[in-house]
């Protein structure tokens, strides 16, 4: 399978203010990519296209604005990027949210809500530029997914949902395009410091001091820089790679659950009790 050669060429990237998407943003600059960058935050997302401007003063970087679980302005995003970008080589999603509570303190719409954010906003943006991706010589997608798309831990239901039905698709997508010049590849990171679970939502029948420490004590599990992520996930995608690892600890977990499919969360209960834990109360 052919490598990508980005320089020249455009990337579409999904949460593109901030975090992983911004770092993976700033790489394929760097490499003289163009550059469609998508986002809720208007401001964030304008100052990040102005930082990556100024880094590839060569690059087309576009900005669109855009909440990926309405179908209309997802569309219309879509075809915004088409008219602005000759062709279209790879699309990263890193958009997504995390959400704290047990099945007994969250609610139907919350659970929903993840699911829309993190799955079918892959699943819209994917399915809206795919047509231009097919119009590519060579073409990749790259989806996030998350070590719990391994292994689902108590107190991450929705998450842990959302990133299990992006994996699936994303195997799902990869078999159906498997004769097409589209690739396709799922992400499988163990904990990067972004930031994303401190600025996550929690289930509104949660105390919030209770949720602030199960998040900070998931936070302090996460040992892998997002620019070295970055460069991973980046990688990744030149070389059309089906499946990827970010972290010892998820190839630690991946291990874990082929060894013992049933049995790992006995392993996994005791590092990941603080973590998890949203209904002992603060003292």
């Amino acid at each position: 399978m052919p490598r990508l050669n980005v320089t020249g060429h455009t990337a579409a990237i999904t949460g593109a203010a901030a975090g992983m998407g911004a770092a993976v943003a700033r790489q394929l600059a760097q490499q003289g990519a163009h550059l469609a960058l998508i986002d809720r935050d208007a401001d964030a997302l304008a100052a990040v296209a102005s930082e990556l401007r100024a880094l590839a003063p060569t690059s087309t970087v576009t900005t669109h604005v855009v909440d990926l679980v309405d179908d209309d302005a997802v569309a219309h995003a879509c075809a915004d990027i088409i008219d602005k970008h000759t062709t279209l080589q790879a699309l990263i999603t890193c958009a997504g949210s995390s959400m704290l509570g047990s099945i007994d303190q969250l609610t139907m719409a919350e659970m929903r809500w993840l699911m829309d954010v993190n799955l079918w906003g892959t699943v819209n943006i994917t399915q809206g530029l795919l047509p231009a991706l097919r119009a590519s010589p060579h073409a990749h997608i790259t989806h996030l997914a998350s070590i719990y798309a391994l292994a689902a831990p108590g107190g991450r239901i929705p998450y842990a949902m959302s990133k299990f039905a992006v994996r699936g698709f994303s195997e799902a997508l990869r078999h159906e395009l498997a004769d097409s010049t589209v690739s396709v590849g799922t992400i499988y990171p163990a904990g990067v410091k972004t930031g994303i679970i401190l600025h996550g939502r929690y289930a509104a029948a949660l105390d919030p001091a209770i949720a602030d420490r199960a998040a900070a004590a998931q936070a302090r599990m996460y040992d892998t820089e997002p620019d070295v992520a970055a460069s991973i996930i980046v990688n990744a995608t030149i070389r059309r790679r089906a499946r990827t690892m970010i972290g010892r600890k998820a190839y630690l977990v991946d291990a874990l659950v082929r060894l013992l499919p049933v049995n790992h969360w006995s392993f996994m209960r005791a590092p990941l009790r603080k973590a998890t834990d949203t209904t002992t109360p603060v003292q």
